[in-house]
């Protein structure tokens, strides 16, 4: 595969330290694993806090702790002291900035829990990273940034400046602070923004967690916008090796860049963008009867209106991210919903 101009020469990493923020959460926790497994020193960062059960943030702890490459510090990206002592003791030479409050429909009634961390948060580790002189500063964004977009598929060439929740308006200043510290500072930055993760040690809160949970206790699900909402649903392992392969891909500037007409995905600074998605939406219907396969039981439905802050459909051009990394996610639904019933029925013993 021929490199792009406004991509790194070639890839490299392994035996690096790699600072991992919110290890303990879902996706921080699978990508410590993968970078673990090929030989990275891995540094986790997570306050562990209650947003959904602690139980399964320190089970997935008790498991990255097993290995002697990873060292755990409990503490919130939020506070600034943690943060730069960190650094000052571990000196990471990359990091995957994972840490953040998450959930849309929260957002609407914590709003001040995504100040904190979404943004306090995030100026702090990236400002760390700068003064260290970190390698790359790659960090989670998100589909919901798209906001009142409609034009399908989503790209990262298209504007984002009309976000429908404060989780996504955290997401979009994120990308725009990652683009003025790649300006100034020249520190390489890439964000990559998530279509609805799902898997094996996944959140609660996410509907595939609370409908398995709810079809097993006999309990309705319920579904919003009538169950017509469409969702990119893109498989963990796909998540976590477009996160390594970008982490890999050192960010640069894109000598095509036009001012005349810029292109929001890139800069003449060090700056990327990228969608990780699964590149094919599936209606909610549909996923809940693939589920209901995998279980082998019928869901109980409950049909209600269209959500504030929701967004009726998202899908993924993932055009960029193929050609700057050679990857794009291919998991079905049927085999990763297969591989997330296996593990929710292991891990809970039903």
């Amino acid at each position: 595969m021929k490199t792009p101009k406004n991509a790194s020469p070639h890839a490299q990493t392994h035996n690096c330290t790699v600072l991992v923020t919110g290890a303990a959460g879902f996706i921080g926790f699978h990508v410590a694993q993968k970078l673990l497994a090929r030989g990275d020193r891995v540094i986790g960062l997570d306050n562990v806090n209650d947003y959904y059960d602690v139980a399964l943030k320190e089970a997935r702890l008790k498991l990255l702790s097993e290995h002697t490459h990873f060292t755990f510090v409990r503490g919130d990206c939020a506070d600034q002291s943690t943060v730069e002592k960190l650094f000052t003791d571990h000196a990471p030479t990359r990091v995957v900035h994972l840490a953040a409050q998450a959930g849309v429909r929260h957002s609407i009634t914590h709003p001040r829990d995504y100040l904190n961390s979404n943004s306090t948060g995030f100026f702090n580790v990236i400002d760390a990273a700068r003064q260290s002189a970190c390698e790359h500063f790659v960090y989670a964004s998100s589909s919901s940034v798209y906001g009142a977009n409609t034009q399908m598929p989503f790209s990262t060439h298209h504007g984002v400046d009309h976000p429908l929740s404060l989780y996504a308006a955290t997401k979009r200043a994120n990308e725009l602070t990652a683009h003025s510290y790649s300006h100034i500072y020249q520190l390489p930055t890439t964000g990559l923004r998530f279509f609805t993760v799902y898997g094996p040690w996944g959140r609660p809160d996410m509907a595939l967690f609370l409908f398995t949970r709810a079809i097993l206790n006999d309990e309705p699900i319920k579904l919003f916008n009538n169950g017509q909402m469409q969702r990119d649903f893109t498989f963990i392992d796909d998540i976590v090796e477009g996160v390594v392969r970008t982490l890999d891909h050192v960010a640069a500037a894109n000598l095509d860049w036009n001012s005349a007409r810029p292109d929001p995905s890139s800069s003449t600074a060090p700056y990327r963008i990228f969608n990780i998605g699964n590149n094919r939406p599936v209606e909610l219907l549909t996923l809940v009867e693939t589920l209901e396969a995998a279980l082998g039981k019928q869901a109980r439905k409950e049909f209600l209106p269209m959500q504030l802050g929701d967004v009726h459909a998202t899908f993924a051009d993932i055009e960029d991210l193929e050609k700057a990394v050679g990857f794009r996610p291919s998991t079905d639904l049927t085999t990763g919903i297969g591989r997330f019933v296996d593990w929710y029925r292991a891990f809970y013993g039903v």
